[in-house]
Order: C-alpha cells, then sequence, then structure tokens
C-alpha cells in the first residue's frame, strides 16, 4: 500500500530525489560511528590539535599502544587519518580538517 496521507505524488519524487542511496548511507554510518567510539572521538580530538605517534597518543591518553594502533587503522581505512614517517616514527594526522569541524559543532550543540 503506497498511500500518503498529506504527501503528493509530486513531493514525494522531489524528496526520494534527494535522499542518499543506501550506499552512502552505509558510508555515513561508518563515518558517524567513528563519532560513537569512546577510544577513536578521544584520538580524533588529540589529532585535531596536532600529528601524533601512537605512543604520545597512548601516553597522553592512558590507553595501550596496541589499542591505540588499532584504533587509528581503523580511522585510516575509514579515510579520516594518515600517516606519514619521520625517521622510524610514524606521525599520523587528520586527512580532513572537517572532521574536527563535526566534532566542534557537536559540542556546541551539547
Amino acid at each position: 500500500m503506497d498511500r500518503f496521507l498529506m504527501l503528493t505524488e509530486r513531493r514525494k519524487s522531489e524528496i526520494l530525489s534527494f535522499l542518499p542511496s543506501d550506499s552512502e548511507v552505509a558510508r555515513l554510518a561508518d563515518y558517524f560511528q567513528n563519532f560513537s567510539d569512546f577510544t577513536r572521538l578521544k584520538i580524533i580530538s588529540c589529532l585535531s590539535l596536532c600529528d601524533m605517534c601512537v605512543g604520545d597518543i597512548s601516553t597522553l591518553l592512558g590507553i595501550n599502544q596496541t589499542t591505540v594502533s588499532h584504533q587509528l587503522k581503523i580511522l585510516k581505512d575509514q579515510g579520516l587519518v594518515n600517516y606519514r614517517r619521520d625517521g622510524k616514527i610514524l606521525l599520523y594526522t587528520l586527512i580532513e580538517r572537517s572532521v574536527n569541524d563535526v566534532m566542534m559543532y557537536a559540542v556546541e550543540y551539547l
């Protein structure tokens, strides 16, 4: 039954044309999942201030290096962070500063 109470067919078509596709919704869900994970959110907060290595993030947040590395891999796979080598050390950085903007907007909202 495709019967709407208030929407006209034209309005229904307009709305459907603006809705994201299922694959876009899945990518959005993955993206925002990073903001719902306590550890990833803290790592994003750190990296929004400056580039850091795993050891510094681990020490700063009081989290073991294995956990930090695992969470950084997830953030890297999501395209949120990248790294560069400085001798033997990998320095992680936020790829998009807009990630910090999203987080700061949420903080202001709270």
